[in-house]
């Protein structure tokens, strides 16, 4: 005999696909953002590779590797963590939720969702302050402006925000958010 909390869960998670304008635009800005990810994490490795081979085989290890590639790490995973948001790539306690009553549980989604977009916000506007605080440094060995190691921590913040609001009217609509990756 079936659960009837467990089916009722399973059913919900096949309904209707969300359509509104925030879910195709939100679809698209976190696929490029995978891309985005994907190409950084391939750069990260090329460049970790010339470092190691500059450094063994050269006998002269480049500079400017090193803190480009610590760049890059914050780009690919403050980015992808938010695209993994929307995506529900994060690790959760489903089994909980699937155990309460189909009322108990979307109320329950609709919070945690809430405090996920408040996350995003404070993760946008601590990185706004921080990135003000050090807009006039430079980075050593990159003379790149400090403010750019910010810079994905407001974005990933602002598309937390989105993918937030996204899952939160799905479920006031009793929608589902697809993932950018079927």
């Amino acid at each position: 005999m079936t659960d009837p909390h467990v089916a009722s869960h399973e059913q919900d998670e096949d309904g209707r696909p969300s359509t509104g304008l925030l879910s195709r635009i939100n679809a698209v800005v976190a696929r490029a953002g995978m891309y985005l990810s994907v190409t950084g994490l391939l750069v990260i490795v090329t460049i970790v590779f010339y470092q190691v081979f500059g450094r063994y085989v050269l006998n002269s290890s480049p500079t400017w590797t090193e803190n480009l590639a610590l760049v890059l790490i914050l780009y690919v995973t403050l980015i992808g963590a938010a695209v993994g948001v929307r995506d529900a790539g994060h690790i959760g306690m489903d089994s909980l939720l699937v155990m309460l009553p189909d009322h108990v549980r979307e109320k329950i989604e609709l919070v945690i969702h809430v405090l996920v977009a408040v996350f995003g916000v404070a993760m946008a506007y601590n990185g706004w302050i921080l990135g003000a605080s050090v807009g006039t440094v430079k980075i050593p060995n990159l003379g790149l402006p400090e403010v750019i190691r910010y810079v994905p921590l407001i974005a990933s913040g602002v598309l937390i925000v989105s993918f937030s609001i996204e899952h939160i009217i799905a479920l006031l609509r009793g929608e589902e958010v697809v993932p950018s990756w079927n």
